[in-house]
């Protein structure tokens, strides 16, 4: 093979200067704010894939009228970035994931050679000039979260948590703590890992994966399980009142466990969302799908689903129009597009409609453009990271011969890489925030006032900082800001300002029983619904006074705090609140909502009860190869096969990613095949039907783990199958007599197996 090497960007851009010149432009600036009134332009249905400078790539993005991209940082500051965060100061973090898909082989892609890097704007004028190696060697960071002066990390393939910080100023980490500790090995697949850290509204910590969420406490993160476990996959969003928005790439859903804190369980809708919504509308043809010729229109080439969503954010900022204000914002990387999505709230029940017809928001014909996370940033305005790169999809995919393999191969895309731009989008009637935060430096009677910030950026760290620093100095400045005194503010506080008040003094344990009934009684819908939320800390202990006070809004005109009551007072079950719930669901029956919540939390409970029932007459040896793969298949399995194994929607088609596996004859039959299944893994039509994911292979997993997964689906109540475990021994003896089969094997090959023992011995002789 040969070896290439990435031209200097100064050289790119004297070589690219002609192509800038005749790049298709922007459309043109208009002082209009809907942004409706713009066409969708397809530039090449069969686009080069050689790399741009950031200056010519800028010009084959399409956005509405009166928006337009400016570069705040490029390659060599920053490469293979893919998530961003800023400090209390403003300043920077990028993860960059400098070994990811080299090739499509994945060479060398677990090396410790990845990094985190810190930028700054010296200058102010909008465009990093300062940049240090905060921390290096690291196996492709995924997670980053500012904590006051501590920086939050996650890498790939371990689940500790880590604390870095810069002690002596030179922007250099020095000092690595853990800071939450998992001594077990995450062996999914590195897109199947947690994939974002996010400090919600509610002071809990949320990864966008598995059944944790941490409590920042006195430097360290304490955890708390979930009911289900999470499988969102990279990036996730919260809105201006707590709701956490996540993304599942591989059945493409643009947004799921919307409805509902995932405290209080999973919970979704087919209906979450329009049709539209699911429906990328790319500029150039997208040959590089992972579905292949059928992911694609045949009109012009290019993606008709979704098929890698990730990175979105909600809008939260004050210096774009006010029609993007919590708007839901998704990029799909192989449509290089981000989508737009206007959030509905219907009796309480979420619903997001695409913000155009047949266009969308922001689109690319640029091959290289892989915009993979989204943010709201310090300057009130929406920033892009794009990590540049010419493969996008993990190894598991692009094996020799598949389809992806096949098009990486012919466009030369692995020639793509060490690249990386962060992106701001601006508006022409608004001017960027050139204040530069100072909140690690500022006292915390200050940071109280930013809790009234036009910009959710500002009101968030505000309160994260007066939480990590625990100085109970201003508790009585929140509680006069809490019930809607003026204080310390210069003016009368808005519904989110007190709600953030709230939600601070739960954060200090300062809050107290006369400011939250004076929240209960609150003019503003969003503020009675978060006292309701925060009266969790009394349901809990069964404060009499609280039940009874909270018994009040049983009758609230929002859905928003009925719903909240349901889901608050059946978490903490007594006499009194089992009561209430039940009255609630009576006097609510055609709320959908909160209907369904409750129909899944106590559908949840029995299973849970019959699972427990079920393992107790397992051997103790059986019972943990089952439980432990029932961790595993929540984890990763569930993403295609869908949480009760019956299998999932794509969204926007009839079609399913994966097959059932409930009742399924071979998951429940021949051990030998299901495990050289599982080792392999599987391609093309399965019984005639054709599912738009094919099943990667998990043999680089140890004995044990494929055990505990096929012990988990064969023998599974939640499941609906029973059969005997498979043990380790036996996965063990039958690798030692099975070919690697590069691709999957398919089901003809699969039938093959059903022959007896002395003619599968011969398929460990080459083929």
């Amino acid at each position: 093979m040969k070896s290439y090497s990435i031209i200097k960007p100064s050289l790119l851009v004297a070589c690219l200067w002609a192509i800038t010149l005749a790049a298709p432009q922007c459309s043109s600036p208009s002082k209009s704010t809907s942004g409706h009134d713009f066409s969708r332009v397809v530039q090449d249905t069969n686009p080069p894939v050689e790399p741009l400078s950031p200056e010519a790539s800028i010009q084959k993005i399409q956005l509405p009228p009166g928006y337009h991209v400016e570069l705040v940082a490029s390659e060599p500051m920053v490469q293979e970035p893919v998530a961003i965060a800023w400090d209390g100061n403003g300043r920077m973090y990028v993860a960059e994931m400098n070994t990811y898909m080299k090739d499509a082989n994945a060479t060398d892609e677990y090396a410790p050679t990845s990094r985190i890097k810190r930028l700054e704007d010296t200058d102010g004028d909008g465009k990093m000039d300062k940049s240090t190696i905060f921390i290096d060697s690291l196996v492709l960071p995924r997670t980053i979260l500012p904590v006051g002066d501590q920086l939050l990390v996650g890498i790939t393939n371990v689940q500790h948590i880590w604390s870095y910080r810069d002690t002596n100023g030179d922007g250099k980490a020095d000092e690595k703590k853990i800071v939450f500790r998992n001594d077990a090995i995450d062996s999914r697949n590195l897109e199947h890992q947690n994939g974002g850290l996010i400090w919600n509204l509610d002071n809990w910590i949320y990864p966008t994966r598995d059944n944790l969420r941490y409590k920042y406490k006195n430097g360290k993160l304490q955890a708390d399980t979930l009911i289900d476990n999470m499988i969102g996959q990279w990036g996730m969003t919260t809105d201006n009142y707590g709701r956490l928005f996540y993304s599942e790439a591989g059945p493409g859903l643009p947004a799921v466990q919307i409805q509902q804190n995932p405290a209080y369980g999973a919970l979704n809708f087919a209906d979450q969302y329009s049709e539209d919504f699911t429906k990328p509308w790319p500029i150039i043809g997208t040959v590089d799908a992972q579905g292949g010729r059928e992911a694609l229109r045949s009109e012009d080439n290019t993606l008709n689903k979704f098929t890698s969503g990730c990175g979105q954010s909600i809008f939260r900022g004050d210096r774009l129009p006010a029609d993007m204000l919590g708007d839901y914002f998704v990029p799909e990387p192989v449509g290089r597009i981000i989508k737009r999505g206007k959030v509905i709230n219907r009796d309480g029940k979420i619903y997001i409609e695409d913000a155009y017809k047949e266009k969308d928001w922001l689109a690319s014909a640029d091959m290289n453009f892989r915009p993979i996370n989204t943010y709201t940033g310090p300057d009130g305005c929406f920033y892009i990271v794009d990590m540049y790169h010419g493969i996008i999809q993990e190894s598991e995919w692009t094996k020799p011969g598949s389809y992806l393999g096949k098009i990486i191969q012919e466009k030369g895309l692995y020639k793509n890489r060490g690249m990386g731009r962060i992106y701001r989008v601006v508006h022409d009637d608004l001017k960027r925030d050139t204040r530069k935060p100072n909140m690690l430096n500022e006292p915390a009677s200050q940071l109280v006032t930013y809790l009234d910030h036009p910009n959710g950026w500002w009101r968030d760290n505000a309160q994260q900082l007066l939480i990590a620093r625990n100085d109970p100095s201003v508790v009585p400045a929140l509680r006069q800001i809490a019930t809607g005194e003026k204080g310390s503010l210069p003016k009368q506080p808005s519904p989110l300002a007190r709600i953030h008040a709230l939600w601070t003094l739960e954060g200090l344990d300062a809050i107290d029983k006369p400011t939250l009934f004076k929240a209960f009684a609150d003019s503003d819908a969003q503020v009675r619904k978060t006292a309701v939320w925060i009266s969790e800390f009394y349901l809990k202990k069964k404060d009499a006074a609280v039940i009874e006070k909270i018994a009040t809004l049983q009758n609230d005109p929002s859905a928003d705090v009925r719903i909240q009551l349901a889901l608050s007072l059946r978490s903490y079950p007594s006499t009194q609140t089992q009561a209430m719930v039940k009255q609630l669901l009576t006097d609510n029956p055609k709320n959908e909502l909160m209907q369904f919540s409750f129909t899944t939390f106590t559908e949840a409970q029995k299973m849970k009860q019959a699972e427990l029932a079920r393992t107790r007459n397992l051997s103790p040896a059986d019972r943990a190869l089952v439980t432990n793969g029932a961790t595993i298949f929540k984890q990763l399995c569930a993403t295609c096969h869908g949480p009760d194994g019956k299998g999932i929607k794509v969204a926007g088609s009839d079609k399913m990613p994966a097959p059932p596996l409930v009742g399924s004859p071979r998951v429940t039959g021949d051990k030998i095949l299901v495990i050289q299944l599982l080792l392999n893994g599987m391609r093309g039509p399965v019984d005639g039907k054709t599912y738009t994911d094919m099943m990667p292979a998990m043999g680089s997993n140890d004995d044990k783990w494929i055990a505990s997964v096929l012990s988990y689906i064969r023998n599974s109540g939640d499941l609906g199958n029973n059969s005997s475990v498979v043990t380790a021994k036996e996965v063990a003896d039958v690798r030692a007599n099975t070919p690697v089969i590069p691709g999957g094997m398919t089901q003809q090959e699969l039938e093959i197996f059903k022959l007896g023992r002395a003619e599968r011995s011969n398929w460990n002789k080459p083929l």
